[in-house]
């Protein structure tokens, strides 16, 4: 039973953790743009934004990330059995990479506070649909376990990886 409440608490955390790994890159580019707006604007935007992002990104998705990793271990240490199976491993390394993954925002987060714009909003943006390939990989993983074939599998990541890229293009020039 407390293997049951741990696995609910962990999938909160998992949704809250997403939820600010999807809107904080929004912020950046926002941050990103308003760097490039004439003055008194820039000033009231970038205030605005760094406010905001600070708010969610220390309020809900640090928090989040924290107790995601320490639900996902107490699984873990109550299940070891999770650690013999195939599919947790690849599950494992993904969950390793979105927390690189999120490690890079708070990089990019810390350059814009310093009002230090290294990224172009363009690229941002590319960057923002990252957490989403992440989430299809670790839901589709945990579902399929190992029915997942991995070529199928990796063939509908890209699919949806091209789909996600040619929006990212197709917005671009809707912009202009």
């Amino acid at each position: 039973m407390t293997f049951l409440y741990l696995k609910a608490v962990h999938i909160i955390f998992i949704v809250t953790w997403f939820a600010g790994l999807f809107y904080m890159p929004r912020l950046l580019i926002y941050m990103t743009e308003a760097h490039e707006k004439p003055e008194p604007e820039r000033s009231i935007l970038l205030k605005q934004f760094k406010m905001m992002a600070s708010r969610l990104w220390f309020g809900i998705t640090w928090p989040s990330a924290i107790i995601t990793l320490a639900m996902g271990t107490s699984l873990i240490v109550s299940q070891p059995g999770f650690l013999q199976q195939g599919f947790m491993h690849i599950k494992l390394t993904l969950v390793f990479l979105l927390y690189l993954y999120h490690f890079s925002l708070q990089h990019i987060f810390n350059l814009l506070k310093k009002d230090m714009v290294r990224y172009s909003s363009q690229k941002l943006r590319m960057w923002n649909e990252v957490a989403t390939l992440f989430l299809i990989s670790i839901v589709f993983i945990i579902v399929l376990k190992n029915a997942l074939s991995m070529v199928w599998g990796l063939a509908g990541l890209l699919a949806v990886t091209f789909s996600i890229l040619a929006g990212i293009k197709l917005y671009k020039r809707y912009r202009k």
